[in-house]
């Protein structure tokens, strides 16, 4: 199914006309893929679109927007948007400027060129001469710099947020987070610290906390009490007397001779031999 697209109506012969008509403030015009730039004089601005809305019926200012050329001694294009209702055709027109020569404004032929020539100010930094309210309207007022110029540093300067903290806005040093730098596509659970919900249960908490206190990580001993028809066991050297020091005294008094026991003991040898087998007494 084809979707129906509105064709904009050629207008043959109408960059010469218009040509002939802007007269030395003309500069230059492009015709491409059916879109009509035309260059003016910085200072014939207000002329050329005032002939455009009133003798060629290009009733609406539709945008502007800016341009930065760093290396030519007019670095900064502002381009105009213009579209007429009744010839279905758009045209653009384009001044060049520096950084320090104001563009004449066009807030007398339409109103809403207050609002578009404040953002052009406020990205690149175009004065508009004429604009009585010519204030910063996408950056905040204390901000630094014109974004859109190509020499403007991605850091250095200040950037706006508001802090949960102090409960205000606040300024801060611009900083250039990289969401997923560590982000591993072939295995996405060991790139990133996950948190998951029940997580916060795995950890310790304060004193005083509402919620009870976490399980002991170690393994608890538990002693087994004997009950009253429970045999005794005895589970240490101690309850069965084996390996006291006592004990290997005994033993080594045990290994000594007779004689040497009696002489201990304050008493005679008694020891006799053994009578030999066959004989009677």
């Amino acid at each position: 199914m084809s979707v129906h697209l509105p064709m904009l109506k050629e207008r043959a012969d109408f960059a010469e006309t218009y040509k002939a008509a802007l007269g030395a403030a003309y500069v230059a015009h492009k015709d491409h893929v059916g879109e009509l730039t035309v260059t003016v004089s910085r200072d014939a601005i207000v002329e050329a679109a005032r002939m455009l809305r009133d003798r060629f019926g290009y009733q609406q200012l539709m945008e502007m927007a800016g341009a930065d050329y760093p290396e030519r001694p007019e670095r900064f294009e502002v381009n105009y948007h213009f579209l007429s209702l009744t010839e279905n055709h758009r045209i653009r027109l384009k001044v060049m400027t520096d950084e320090v020569t104001p563009v004449p404004s066009l807030t007398a032929l339409w109103p809403v060129a207050g609002w578009l020539e404040r953002e052009v100010f406020d990205m690149y930094g175009v004065t508009f001469a004429g604009n009585t309210d010519l204030r910063r309207i996408l950056t905040d007022y204390g901000f630094e710099g014109y974004p859109l110029r190509k020499d403007f540093p991605q850091t250095g300067y200040v950037e706006l947020r508001y802090s949960e903290a102090e409960k205000r806005v606040v300024y801060e040093p611009v900083s250039l987070p990289q969401d997923f730098r560590t982000f591993d596509f072939l295995m996405p659970w060991e790139g990133p610290e996950y948190r998951l919900p029940g997580d916060e249960k795995a950890e310790g908490q304060a004193p005083g906390a509402p919620s009870p206190a976490p399980a002991p990580t170690g393994p608890t001993k538990v002693e087994a009490k004997a009950g009253p028809g429970d045999p005794k066991v005895t589970e240490k050297t101690s309850d069965t007397g084996a390996g006291a020091p006592a004990n290997a005294v005994a033993k080594k008094q045990a290994r000594k001779p007779a004689a040497a026991k009696a002489k201990n003991a304050g008493g005679k040898a008694v020891d006799t031999p053994a009578p030999k087998p066959g004989k009677k007494k």
